[in-house]
């Protein structure tokens, strides 16, 4: 790729990046300090550097792999070698149960046969209506509030986000729902806050079980909803709405004929509240955080050309990835590559972050440049994996990436966005994703565009 594809030219603003890792490791009490808020900001250049890096601490060793042949070896050519590690399993059963994200084997692999009709193209093509009214609906809103209105967009987008999930998996239930979710997640995303002190002896599994307790106690009344809605679908299937619940209500494994039960479902149905509200807002929100901050990109997207959205969405993912790693462990042969051979035990993380700011896979790394996506050689599946990779690749990449797509087309079709503050935000940890400290704080405009950018922004639904 030449690097003249991510360089402004003389007469442009200089892109916009984000801000550099430390340029040597953190002693263990700044890493301590700082974790709270983004333990992956401790992350020190080499990681970047480095394909292969192997960090010792006082937790341990840790290799970091930003290599495209070693994460395809950990996440497609032996899956089974390299289970989640104990802490970060534990992490999910605790939000979602049995559900997709925390299931392994046999089950896992009948769960995902039977939900991936629910996510084939022509099924995330259907909800593409309930994405655009319900973007509508918040559009307007947003003219209403007249020029000179500053707006959260973070927050915004959890709201969209959570209307969006609620309408294609529960239809006319989905009112109710909106509140119980949003106090739910809300509450659950404060709990799952991870530092360091989580991996401590003694400490850390005395806070994991409180937390355990607190999300378990705070989504009862969620539970009771989503348990009755699922007792009503199975009365009347042949009349329910055919949304994500009934979807899921009535599928079979199509190898052995089996469905869910009501727990396996209630399960199903929280994980794709999680990965289809939360992560999809956060990626927005970065998404419009980035482009605001970049008048040329800006400038371009406004033109509502399909192809240069899509790449928005994609180099937002690439350069502020909303989960920046998944955690591994070596389960029983070791793992060898580029002369490393890591032991039995030791813990592996494919690292989605620093594989998308490699400088000799992506030039000037740190800066916002969709065109990366629109040359003859984008990124392939193993370079860009912001949704994971193999088998476990998120089943809702597809559904994300179109409700982004509709969302930001949406947004600048109906209002002229402003960034308030002047440069983007910084990363903070919050549960399993990055999101945007302090929000992203927009001032907006009404400003419909003509009938031929209009038509433009509809072919994205």
């Amino acid at each position: 790729m030449d690097d003249h594809l991510v360089r402004a030219a003389p007469d442009t603003p200089p892109l916009v990046g984000v801000e550099p890792p430390p340029a040597q490791p953190l002693s263990f009490f700044k890493q301590l300090r700082q974790a709270n808020g983004n333990s992956f900001a401790n992350i020190h250049l080499a990681v970047y550097e480095q394909p292969i890096y192997q960090q010792k601490s006082v937790f341990g060793r840790t290799l970091w792999v930003s290599d495209p042949d070693g994460v395809r070896r950990v996440l497609v050519d032996n899956v089974a070698n390299y289970p989640k590690n104990a802490l970060e399993n534990r992490f999910f059963t605790a939000m979602f149960g049995e559900g997709l994200l925390s299931s392994e084997g046999a089950k896992w692999r009948t769960h995902r046969k039977v939900m991936s009709a629910s996510f084939d193209p022509r099924s995330v093509a259907a909800y593409a209506p309930a994405m655009v009214e319900a973007t509508q609906t918040f559009a307007a809103r947003w003219d209403a509030l007249g020029a000179g209105a500053e707006v959260d967009i973070a927050e915004e987008m959890k709201a969209l986000t959570l209307r969006i999930i609620c309408q294609t998996m529960f239809s006319s239930d989905a009112e109710e729902l909106v509140g119980l979710t949003g106090k739910a997640l809300g509450f659950t995303n404060a709990a799952l806050n991870f530092s360091l002190l989580d991996i401590l002896p003694v400490i850390g599994p005395m806070r994991m079980k409180a937390k355990e307790a607190a999300i378990h106690a705070d989504f009862a009344a969620m539970d009771t909803a989503i348990y009755r809605m699922i007792a009503e679908g199975e009365r009347d299937l042949a009349d329910a709405p055919k949304d994500l619940l009934t979807r899921l209500i009535a599928a079979k494994d199509p190898d052995g004929g089996a469905g869910l039960n009501a727990s396996e479902v209630r399960d199903e149905v929280i994980t794709i509240f999680m990965a289809g509200h939360e992560t999809t807002a956060t990626g927005l929100a970065w998404t419009f955080d980035l482009l605001l901050h970049d008048a040329r990109a800006l400038a371009r997207a406004r033109d509502l050309d399909e192809r240069y959205l899509d790449a928005v969405v994609k180099e937002s993912l690439r350069i502020r990835p909303v989960i920046p790693g998944v955690g591994r462990v070596v389960r029983e042969r070791p793992f060898a590559v580029d002369g490393y051979e890591i032991p039995v035990g030791v813990e592996i993380n494919p690292s989605i972050r620093t594989m998308h700011r490699r400088a000799d896979l992506y030039p000037s790394p740190g800066r916002f440049a969709p065109e990366r996506f629109l040359g003859p050689d984008p990124p392939d599946t193993y370079t860009w994996i912001p949704f994971g990779g193999g088998t476990r690749r998120c089943l809702g990449a597809s559904f994300a990436l179109m409700e982004m797509r509709i969302v930001l087309a949406r947004a600048l079709e109906r209002c002229d966005l402003t960034a308030v503050d002047p440069a983007p935000a910084k990363a903070q940890l919050r549960a399993i994703t990055l999101a945007p400290k302090g929000g992203v704080r927009v001032l907006q405009r009404a400003a419909p565009l003509p009938a031929v950018r209009a038509a433009a922004v509809a072919a994205h639904a």
